[in-house]
């Protein structure tokens, strides 16, 4: 198999000028480049720019994908976005790494083992970040379920004890955005996991909390800060404001968690006992599911041999074609034809009269032995 790489930036927050573009472009001339974005494969070589580095100065998300089992996701933030308390609590060696700059976060969330081989097999790269962009926006809004994504990922590889206590209390783990499950995916945290994390675990209140405490916030807000907002807002400068906003109200609201003593956190141990009840509750499930496809297969094949046996005549003229056809496939669809005419007796008519209606139509076609091999197998011809 050929090396493989794939890399994709993102420009979110801001356009890339003419210069930083030419900059790029001194890195690759194969690369596709636009304000936005940077995209570039490779099946050998490898890529001159750093990604840390690109992303420090340039761009807010990256996707890298290579077929050597590694998946990497990068997004930059404002450091308001989060505190150190919570980066520290939730960052997990060589699968998420949270490290700071002057102005931003850069959090890694980051795949090396996979044992995935027919996934990296295929993988092309393509597609996962318009999976994954979002989840910039929702640590924006202060949303930290794909933090705590990349913390389970630990747990899922074990690489932390029983009586380790989970980062914090985070609500909303059983009913998590496209985006997140995405992440999931990509870095192949184990489902019954990330399901048996979900149990117990509010989200349905979590909608309704939330406006409570933005309409809080906002009557609380002093006029003289609300008025620089507006003239962003004057100025064409909507994204701006709205960012802005958001991650001063999500640290407002962090706060206001922070004081929430209230809030009860799990063991790595407990979060292991839940994913073994999550297992077998979706084995059962599928179990359910299976019996219930099974269930009207049987009654669509009932449905269809009570049609069959309506016009036998039709039925026993529908195998003529076939058979003449003198060839594996004709012998095989015949065989099936016959099969089902024969159960279409036994349950509509009787045994006999399809073994004196078979008798007669395979008498013109007793040396066809590659026919009556077929039917001896399926148990409806006695070989002579």
């Amino acid at each position: 198999m050929s090396e493989y790489q794939y890399y994709e930036f993102l420009a979110i927050d801001r356009p890339l000028p003419e210069e930083e573009m030419a900059e790029l472009r001194a890195l690759s001339t194969r690369a596709t480049i636009t304000p936005v974005s940077f995209t570039n494969e490779y099946n050998w070589g490898d890529f001159k720019g750093n990604p840390d580095k690109l992303m420090q100065r340039y761009f807010d998300a990256h996707v890298y994908v290579a077929n050597w089992m590694t998946a990497i996701f990068m997004v930059r933030l404002p450091i308001k976005t989060l505190t150190q308390e919570t980066a520290k609590a939730v960052a997990a060696a060589y699968l998420l790494e949270i490290k700071p700059t002057k102005t931003h976060w850069m959090i890694t969330w980051r795949l090396e083992e996979s044992e995935n081989y027919d996934r990296f097999g295929m993988e092309d790269g393509r597609g996962w970040m318009a999976r994954l962009a979002p989840v910039r926006d929702e640590l924006l809004r202060g949303d930290l379920r794909s933090l705590y994504i990349g913390w389970l990922a630990a747990v899922a590889r074990e690489m932390m004890d029983d009586d380790e206590t989970e980062p914090f209390a985070v609500s909303g783990l059983a009913n998590l955005t496209a985006a997140q499950r995405a992440l999931a995916e990509f870095i192949e945290v184990d489902p019954d996991l990330l399901a048996g994390a979900g149990m117990g675990n509010p989200a349905a209140q979590e909608t309704e909390v939330a406006r409570r405490e933005l309409d809080k916030w906002i009557e609380a807000l002093p006029q003289d800060e609300v008025n620089p907002i507006l003239k962003q807002l004057l100025e064409g400068k909507g994204q701006q404001a709205e960012r802005s906003l958001r991650n001063r109200f999500a640290s407002w609201r962090r706060g206001l968690q922070a004081n929430n003593t209230g809030a009860s956190r799990r063991t790595v141990g407990e979060l292991r006992q839940n994913a073994e009840k999550a297992r077998e509750i979706r084995l059962e499930k599928q179990k359910r599911d299976r019996t219930h496809q099974e269930i009207k297969r049987r009654e669509k094949h009932k449905a269809y041999l009570k049609n069959l046996s309506s016009d036998l005549p039709k039925a026993w003229a529908s195998v003529k074609e076939p058979v003449e056809r003198g060839s594996g496939r004709g012998y095989d669809a015949a065989c099936r034809i016959l099969v089902d005419i024969a159960e279409a007796y036994a349950l509509y008519a009787t045994k006999n009269q399809f073994q004196k209606e078979l008798e007669k139509f395979m008498a013109g076609h007793l040396r066809r032995k590659a026919l009556i091999q077929r039917l001896v197998k399926a148990g409806i011809w006695r070989d002579q």
